[in-house]
């Protein structure tokens, strides 16, 4: 997809280049910054389409630009650049909200597949559901982003948001552990990332759902549903 802002936060300067070639090359816009005060001005004032986010920066961190930035918006895709590989690490950046992940040494064509992939996604949307969706005390907007119980707001991050209305989308079909890292994080690759981000995101969600947590069920050995009725 073609003629997106892409924000572009990385210290480097040769990879900052490399990245801006190549994405200008694709017809992208990349907006550059070096640091996360940068980043965080540079994406509230132009609103890119993707970001693409180093870890280690000067002054503030990737994790904590990754934080602001999905206060601000629960939806743009973000792809961490990271060198840092281990497991720990790549399940901490997707649960502070990161989309993907690319370790470093990359390779410029992989970056550049996983950005035409998350716009693509990011364009078609993930399972949209029509208007708010009820199960019991539960109320759910897709449109507006929120879950409501009791009519009461339900705090959850934007991955909590997105695995939830997945599992609801499916109104009672069971998804399998691989299938929800799929769907939500974008990730084709299940032997990278260990399933139990998303049994911890799972507990998390049900520790909010107060006495409608049992609608979130655990299937054994397969994985998970929400029953609607």
């Amino acid at each position: 997809m073609a003629g997106a802002k892409v924000l572009v936060v990385e210290d480097d300067r040769d990879i900052a280049k490399i990245l801006r070639y190549n994405l200008e090359k694709e017809g992208h816009q990349p907006l550059l910054a070096a640091d996360g005060d940068a980043a965080v001005a540079l994406f509230r004032r132009e609103k890119p389409r993707l970001v693409l986010l180093d870890l280690m920066l000067p002054k503030v961190d990737g994790l904590e630009i990754c934080r602001l930035i999905r206060q601000d918006d629960k939806q743009v895709p973000i792809l961490m650049l990271t060198a840092k590989s281990t497991e720990v690490d790549k399940i901490v950046g997707l649960e502070m909200g990161a989309d993907d992940y690319v370790t470093k040494p990359f390779s410029v064509r992989e970056v550049m597949t996983r950005v035409k992939a998350l716009l693509r996604r990011a364009a078609a949307g993930t399972a949209p559901l029509a208007g708010a969706m009820t199960a019991g005390a539960l109320e759910l907007d897709a449109e507006r982003y929120e879950l409501r119980l009791n009519k009461k707001p339900v705090a959850l991050t934007g991955k909590e948001f997105e695995l939830l209305k997945i599992l609801w989308s499916a109104r009672g079909k069971v998804l399998s552990r691989e299938d929800v890292l799929e769907r939500v994080w974008g990730i084709d690759r299940a032997a990278d990332i260990d399933t139990r981000t998303v049994d911890q995101h799972v507990a998390r969600i049900r520790a909010k759902l107060g006495a409608e947590k049992k609608r979130l069920r655990t299937v054994k050995s397969v994985g998970y549903c929400f029953s609607v009725e």
